[in-house]
């Protein structure tokens, strides 16, 4: 692991064995290599108890700390909301999203995750058949295509496996729940050298329990003395609302204050709002410029960021298999199959409902839990219904299940053509499938208004207490459970490159490599039912199945300059069905100058092209409410309401077909030396800039930036009144980036054992965002967001120690602090226990291994060894999934104790 590059850390492989390194498609002597790739072997994923892609990617320096993972990626809120990626996890180097990052297996593409189409399912990778993960920390658009401008993920399976072996890894915490579990078997016959084939085959079986916030203390949203209080009044015991024809009226005073007041709660009013699991005094105090005292003083509030599923329950099923058929000494044929179901159970907090008179869900006069509040209220009026905002509990937790099946089998053929030239070709289809089935907590809105209507169902339930076996059988009769969505994608791929030395120059021989990739991509979805008549049930337009074909060629060359200075130069061609063509260039250059120190570099463009969904989409047309104001044209035509007024408002949201292209343009320079004997390290500087970043945008926005944003504006030529605006997937302006890669590595022996020190890590310098041509790029390193965090330095760092059959790791892992959200934006001021940082988080695992005992392999680790906390921030739970704590940055697992055993029949 933090392997360096391959002009030192690949000194291991076998000296004259040539290989493909990821970033280049020409074969060469592995030492050779002068990439920025960080290589982290089966070995090292093993010890360190990782047990899934997800958990590997954390020890990479280089990816992003994002909603990209399954426990906050499936509960962010706003415009870039996935809802249709449950079960999936990606990858996101330098921070760029999962769309920038290109996955491979063994080299080659894989189909995107089925539910929203936009990156590989990391959880479909099946780890235990893998022999090392290489990633790329550079663009490659040049080679690969698109998708590959932060970097490239290739995962390499293991190859001319024989024996037979089986493993089972337990993961358990401390403090209970999130117990994982693996079981594997890896099996292979024939030598490809003596017998002239091999057949390997491999299945994985992880079964991962569900951690929920009550399991952990330092998931609380309640703690308003450092900033961090829970800003809703949807409360499993109701707050009263105001309303005209209410009872509570319009407005309602106390005895002896003036003040008008908006919402009531009998618990309030007693003192008692905590009596009830999760309730807790609303804290006007905080929210005071949001939500006006004159709301909450007589309001409880609910920590409902404190009551999220952590992480859900998993099953998944891996297998891989791959033959392999020596054809004669130059060529031979391979057949490789992939599948994978993962199965996952997804929660969410339990239906807010607000009730009005018009949609018949008030509480009815005469009804048996009628709350009359008149002995608190003077002019509480009890002849009229109740409106109530409640955190509908009996209903359940919004429950999905979520199946995701991958596939890809490749039939390729590889080898040499004259003992000169090596070639591949590859013929593969791959595809994945996403289907959300709503099992519990989700009701058809008009029954459950009705049911609601009938006052039999008591929003009133205290401690202790439940509801009538009547209420429940009328809840139970109104939810929704059944298919609600699903989505497909396919991809169909030919593929093939040569490679070879073709003429000699004074510094040596010129390499050449050509090729060519070939694909159809489909993608569609479906959402079965009409989700808007289902209660806050996840809703996506419908894509017919929708097809584009990629064309695209590639050539690469390295040059010897001089003795020793070697550059590299590529380019690619990608044409685009209904996108059009980009040609991407790369030029690179190694410099050796002592067997010691090496420079390297590397200037390149690429592009991301536009995602199905982003392209696709259904359009939705749909309506501003009353009031909107045109900033634009109300300051031309002051007091006119057809632009300071606008009583409807047209808008469109969804896919764009018009998008362009993101395009980039980054670069790396660094250097690489051993000062003394045993030590080497690494700095590479890099830096990308990218323009026309595809970003989801609502109505509001693009009407708050009109200056920006005029061509989504569209308006009546005549009048100068606005038509309608257009929405959704949209051509922003774009962002900068750029920092250091730091790796280090010191080992050697002493008196009989060997020991090596690694450290990669990750300086952000700048992370700069405009989200509109014109505005100024902000600095977003050490900054919250709701989306990324910008963190200015990660790393792992590990010690590895061995002699005879023992070997033991200690492994760290950093994340440097940032500033924190601020409560409120400061509006209500600054509580006196707050924090503008949240503090950096340090987590250490240690393990130990014995093969001491025959066929055996047996490792002991302990995972988070000082049972260190999530650092706290206050960041407001509408906003970002963790209460007092983020799931982006931090493990909430705490102390585990992880057993792998690892027997090898034969």
């Amino acid at each position: 692991m933090g392997v360096v590059g391959p002009a030192i850390a690949q000194q291991a492989a076998q000296p004259m064995q040539r290989v493909e390194i990821t970033g280049s498609s020409i074969k060469r002597v592995a030492k050779e290599g002068a990439l920025p790739v960080q290589t982290i072997t089966l070995d090292t994923i093993q010890k360190a108890g990782v047990t899934n892609a997800e958990q590997l990617m954390r020890l990479v320096s280089a990816n992003g700390t994002g909603a990209d993972n399954m426990t906050s990626g499936n509960n962010v809120f706003g415009a870039d909301a996935d809802r249709t990626s449950g079960g999936a996890s990606f990858a996101s180097l330098r921070g760029l999203g999962p769309n920038a990052t290109l996955v491979l297996l063994n080299g080659r593409r894989m189909g995107n995750n089925g539910g929203s189409g936009k990156a590989v399912d990391l959880n479909s990778i099946p780890l235990a058949a893998i022999a090392r993960v290489e990633i790329l920390k550079d663009g490659a658009s040049a080679i690969y295509g698109t998708d590959a401008i932060g970097g490239v993920v290739n995962f390499i399976l293991k190859t001319d496996y024989r024996g037979l072996e089986a493993s089972t890894t337990l993961n358990g915490t401390e403090a209970g729940g999130g117990m994982e579990r693996r079981y594997s078997l890896l099996g292979g016959v024939g030598d490809l050298e003596s017998d002239g084939w091999n057949v390997m085959a491999s299945v994985t079986r992880d079964v991962n329990d569900q951690l929920s916030s009550n399991q952990r203390d330092f998931a609380n949203g309640y703690q308003p003395w450092r900033g961090l209080s829970p800003d809703t009044t949807g409360t499993p015991y109701a707050n009263l609302l105001t309303g005209a024809g209410s009872a509570l009226g319009t407005g309602f005073r106390m005895p002896g204050d003036a003040t008008t007041y908006l919402q009531a709660n009998l618990l309030s009013l007693q003192g008692n709002c905590d009596s009830v699991p999760g309730m807790s005094q609303y804290a006007s105090e905080l929210w005071t410029n949001v939500t006006p005292i004159t709301r909450t003083k007589f309001s409880c509030a609910y920590d409902y960021g404190g009551d999220y599923v952590m992480t859900f329950p998993v099953e998944r099923t891996t297998g891989v298999s791959r033959g392999t058929f020596k054809l004669n000494a130059d060529h031979r044929v391979f057949v490789e199959l992939l599948g994978s179901r993962t199965e996952t159970t997804a929660q969410l907090t339990p239906l807010q409902i607000s009730t009005t008179l018009a949609a018949g869900n008030a509480y009815p006069v005469g009804g048996p839990h009628y709350q009359n509040l008149s002995s608190y209220i003077p002019s509480f009026d009890a002849t009229k219904p109740i409106l109530y905002k409640w955190r509908a509990t009996p209903i359940g937790n919004r429950t999905q299940d979520v199946t995701l099946d991958n596939y890809r089998a490749l039939v390729a053929l590889e080898g040499t053509l004259g003992g000169k030239y090596d070639y591949k070709l590859g013929l593969s289809k791959s595809g994945s499938k996403a289907q959300v089935d709503l099992v519990d907590g989700y009701a058809w809105t008009d029954k459950l208004y009705a049911a609601l209507g009938t006052g039999i169902i008591n929003p009133w339930v205290g401690a202790g207490q439940s509801q009538t076996q009547q209420a429940m059988d009328l809840i139970e009769s109104t939810k929704f459970r059944g298919r609600l969505q699903h989505g497909r994608t396919t991809m169909t791929q030919l593929d093939g490159a040569i490679s070879g030395e073709v003429f000699d120059l004074p510094a040596g021989a010129v390499s050449m490599a050509a090729g060519f990739d070939l694909r159809k991509e489909t993608y569609s979805f479906a959402q079965v039912v009409d989700a808007t008549k289902i209660l806050l049930a996840p809703g996506n337009a419908n894509l017919d199945q929708a097809t584009r074909y990629i064309r695209a060629v590639y050539a690469e060359a390295l040059v010897p300059v001089i003795k020793d200075l070697e550059v590299q130069l590529a380019i690619r061609k990608d044409n685009y069905s209904l996108i059009g063509a980009t040609t991407n260039p790369k030029v690179a250059f190694r410099y050796q100058p002592t067997e010691r120190l090496l420079f390297r570099g590397s200037a390149s463009k690429g592009f991301l092209a536009p995602s199905f969904t982003q392209l696709y989409a259904g359009r939705l047309s749909q309506e501003l409410p009353n009031g909107v104001i045109d900033q634009e044209g109300c300051a031309r035509n002051p007091g006119n309401p057809d632009f300071c007024a606008i009583p409807r408002l047209d808008y469109n949201t969804g896919g764009n077909p018009g998008l362009r292209p993101e395009t980039s343009k980054q670069g790396t320079l660094g250097i690489v030396a051993e000062p003394f004997r045993n030590f080497s390290m690494s700095l590479d500087w890099w830096a990308i800039n990218i323009r026309d970043r595809i970003l989801n945008r609502t109505p509001q926005v693009v009407l708050q930036n009109w200056q920006y944003l005029q061509q989504y504006i569209v308006r009546d030529q005549a009048t100068g009144v606005i038509d309608h605006v257009e929405a959704g997937w949209i051509n922003a302006a774009g962002l900068k980036t750029r920092g250091v890669d730091v790796g280090l590595r010191y080992d050697g022996t002493y008196s009989g054992y060997k020991y090596a020190a690694v450290l990669d890590g990750t300086y952000m310098d700048s992370f700069k965002f405009a989200e509109f041509e014109g505005q100024d790029y902000k600095e977003q390193v050490s900054q919250f967001n709701t989306r990324d965090v910008y963190l200015r330095w990660k790393h792992s760092a590990s010690v590895t120690v061995s002699k005879g059959n023992w070997s033991a790791l200690l492994l760290q892992r950093y994340a440097s602090g940032y500033n924190d959200q601020v409560p409120n934006g400061g509006k209500s001021g600054f509580p006196a226990g707050f924090d503008p940082r949240v503090h950096h988080y340090t987590k250490y695992d240690v393990s130990a291994t014995y093969t001491g005992f025959k066929n055996t392999t047996l490792t002991v680790g302990i995972q988070n060894l000082f049972d260190e906390e999530p650092p706290f921030t206050a960041h407001n739970v509408d906003e970002v999934v963790g209460a007092g704590w983020d799931p982006r940055v931090a493990d909430p697992r705490g102390r585990a104790l992880s057993f792998n055993l690892k027997y090898k029949f034969f």
